[in-house]
């Protein structure tokens, strides 16, 4: 649980949105645009699960560390 909210502390400093997640088939995505997040933070967030995920046009964050809803 901890990591999990270390990295929604990391996502919350590059955006705050409405409906900042969504989840399926054990996937977790954050809707946070992966080009404004600096390197330091995705490597950190890397170490806690969250990768950058191209297939939405957005390109959001995904993890598959933290289950599905």
């Amino acid at each position: 649980m901890e990591d999990l909210i270390k990295a929604l502390q990391i996502f919350l400093k590059y955006g705050n949105p409405r409906n900042p997640c969504h989840c399926g088939h054990d996937y977790l995505y954050v809707d946070i645009d992966a080009s404004l997040v600096s390197d330091e933070d995705k490597e950190e967030l890397d170490k806690l699960g969250f990768f950058p995920d191209t297939e939405y046009d957005n390109e959001g964050f995904g993890s598959f560390r933290y289950g599905s809803c």
